[in-house]
């Protein structure tokens, strides 16, 4: 056999082991740990969200999940950590609305990766319903029509809350007021997030805010916020006499804030679809469900890989609008 035969013989050779051995890898997944990258500080709807789910995943997958909670830059150090891991499956993400869908598309010219291509979404995991409040500190509006009344009454004197530049709540409140005749009111962006912005509306620096309804709730309930109308398929049962956007008039205004599992696009198919079983099964767990639920989070998983890339090529498409039609950029 003559030297080039046997080199092209020991190269197939080498080529098939290899094959083998990433194939053995999969069939065996997971063989190790696996970790959870949370864009977010502990406490928060996220975390809670990857926590809640990550107990049952383990059980089911027969390894531990590690939560690592990596906060800043509107979840890009996040998804830099999730795809300097590796294409493995052993590092996935849990984020939102914010972080995996209006952030990247706000932040595209500073990424160092082309996000489309590198993050691959997994499922959507569960849906949390937000509600318009206004303060009740110094603010006399009781519905969102009157809210839009006094505003226009008095141009550039109604403050919004957002937990920053660019964050959907900043959009869903541009939309509002480009939808309701070209309101003139003022984002005041808070660094402590969406907390930061319920205290605010509490001492009344801010007049208005979409938050999270969960978040919301004990401020009503006290009288010290109040609700104007509810970003939800449905009146939720907790505020029965309070309309939704789109009985308000507002159809397409205020975002359903998701939370969804992502991973690097470049896992194999076959450990992705063990990952989307084995989380489906976690979230109809018992105990997953208690914890969301308590939470009023509305569980709302895609059955498959396929349904979940196309949930989320919409998202995108829809915020590529939303962001065309507001024109937010860092300056505002």
């Amino acid at each position: 056999m003559c030297l080039v035969t046997r080199l092209t013989t020991l190269a197939l050779c080498v080529m098939t082991l290899a094959q083998a051995t990433a194939q053995s890898a999969q069939d065996f997944f997971p063989s190790r740990p696996i970790r959870i990258v949370v864009p977010f500080a502990p406490g928060g709807s996220t975390d809670i969200v990857a926590r809640a789910l990550s107990e049952e995943l383990g059980n089911i997958l027969g390894q531990p999940i590690v939560i690592e909670n990596k906060p800043g830059a509107d979840g890009i150090i996040a998804m830099q950590e999730l795809l300097r891991s590796g294409a493995d499956g052993y590092t996935l993400m849990i984020g939102n609305v914010a972080t995996n869908a209006v952030g990247p598309l706000f932040h595209a010219e500073k990424l160092a990766f082309a996000y489309e291509r590198d993050v691959a979404p997994v499922m959507r995991l569960v849906d949390i319903p937000g509600v318009l409040v206004a303060t009740t500190r110094n603010f006399t509006p009781l519905t969102l029509p009157e809210l839009i009344a006094y505003a226009k009454e008095n141009p550039g004197k109604v403050n919004y809350g957002t937990p920053g530049i660019g964050n959907y709540v900043h959009y869903d409140m541009a939309l509002l007021a480009n939808r309701a005749g070209g309101l003139v009111m003022r984002a005041i962006p808070n660094k402590a997030g969406a907390s930061g912005v319920i205290n605010d509306l509490l001492v009344g620096t801010v007049q208005v805010a979409f938050v999270n309804a969960a978040s919301a709730a004990g401020s009503i309930e006290a009288g010290t916020l109040r609700p104007l109308a509810v970003v939800n398929r449905d009146r939720l049962a907790s505020l029965p006499n309070v309309p939704t956007m789109q009985e308000a008039g507002f159809t397409g205004v205020g975002t359903i804030a998701w939370q969804g599992l992502f991973a690097h696009s470049a896992v194999p198919r076959s450990v992705l679809e063990k990952l989307l079983k084995a989380a489906a099964q976690a979230l109809g767990a018992p105990a997953t469900r208690r914890v969301l639920e308590q939470q009023a989070f509305n569980i709302v998983p895609t059955t498959s890989l396929d349904e979940a890339r196309s949930w989320f090529t919409g998202e995108l498409r829809d915020w590529r609008k939303i962001i065309q039609e507001t024109k937010i950029d860092e300056a505002n």
